[in-house]
């Protein structure tokens, strides 16, 4: 059996879900090998291959794979993965954008979002937006899974795996990079972050999101929203908590102004403790919340604020 890990890079720097969808092949045993697609991407190549139990690292270092498009690399991953019983990624928007193109091309089912490995042909994943959990046997010749990050511990470093250069393929000539728009922050990642502050509809503006990040900033905190929020322009798209957004596991996570639809839920199922803002007390987030304030926001907020600057001080 052979295992092979798409990592998910920034050319620099290793993205944190890589290091848990490495322990989820590692659970499947046998030999795991890791693709790292980029153009000059050697810092990331060598923390992978300082990664335990990883035997192998696969390197087309290519200026096509620069910006990592699904398109380019998609087919790339196929005339490699064809040797691989196994092929993963996280269940990121990177994971989510690439393997499904590759299940395609492969004629084969993608096995989603799974959480825990039973064996290498069975595997549990959540349907039902987290209310209920799959026990799924795929008997396809190649897996291809997406892995929830959350659900496995990082691997640790101590590896020493071999480097192996290969080549890239032809250019497939479907999509082209034309421009990135970032946005640069002090604040964590929100994926990874110990404390995840979110707001709601219930929020009622962007300007109102500001008392949000001013509890972020005093806790250290990564800002959240729903995808309500989002939608009515109150937030960015890549600050979306759920079924649809992006799936945390803070230990601390705040819900501000969120009803707690069953698509919001399933994104913070994870969370250590969370606790729940909102003025309506019939709001459905009470009955999912370790702790609840039935509070207007704009009072609420800047008095949390004010006392945690006290207790700094």
């Amino acid at each position: 059996m052979a295992v092979l890990v798409i990592a998910e890079h920034d050319q620099w720097s290793l993205k944190h879900a890589t290091r848990a969808t490495v322990s989820a092949a590692l659970r499947l045993g046998g030999d795991v090998t890791v693709l790292v697609a980029g153009a000059q991407c050697r810092p990331v190549v060598d923390v992978v291959s300082g990664i335990i139990g990883i035997a192998k690292v696969l390197v087309p270092d290519h200026e096509r794979y620069r910006h990592v498009l699904a398109e380019e690399l998609a087919p790339l991953v196929v005339s490699i993965g064809r040797d691989y019983t196994h092929i993963l990624a996280p269940a990121t928007t990177f994971g989510k954008n690439l393997l499904p193109r590759v299940a395609a091309l492969l004629d084969v089912a993608q096995l989603s979002d799974v959480i825990d490995i039973i064996s290498p042909d069975t595997f549990v994943r959540p349907i039902y937006a987290g209310n209920a959990l799959a026990t799924v046997r795929s008997r396809d010749p190649i897996k291809v899974i997406t892995v929830r990050p959350t659900a496995f511990a990082p691997a640790a470093d101590g590896g020493s795996a071999v480097i192996v250069q290969i080549a890239p393929i032809e250019n497939q000539g479907l999509s082209s990079f034309v421009t990135r728009d970032t946005t640069a922050s002090a604040r964590p990642e929100l994926t990874q972050a110990r404390v995840v502050i979110s707001g709601g509809r219930g929020v009622g503006s962007r300007d109102n999101f500001q008392l949000l990040e001013a509890l972020a900033d005093r806790l250290g905190g990564a800002i959240g929203a729903s995808r309500a929020a989002v939608d009515a322009g109150f937030a960015p798209n890549d600050w979306q908590v759920g079924q649809t957004g992006k799936v945390v596991a803070p230990e601390l996570y705040i819900a501000v102004g969120i009803s707690g639809a069953i698509q919001h839920l399933a994104g913070i199922t994870e969370a250590k403790v969370i606790v729940a803002i909102n003025k309506d007390e019939r709001a459905p987030i009470f009955k999912s919340a370790d702790y609840g304030l039935v509070a207007d926001l704009k009072q609420a907020l800047p008095e949390i604020v004010e006392i945690l600057g006290k207790r700094v001080r």
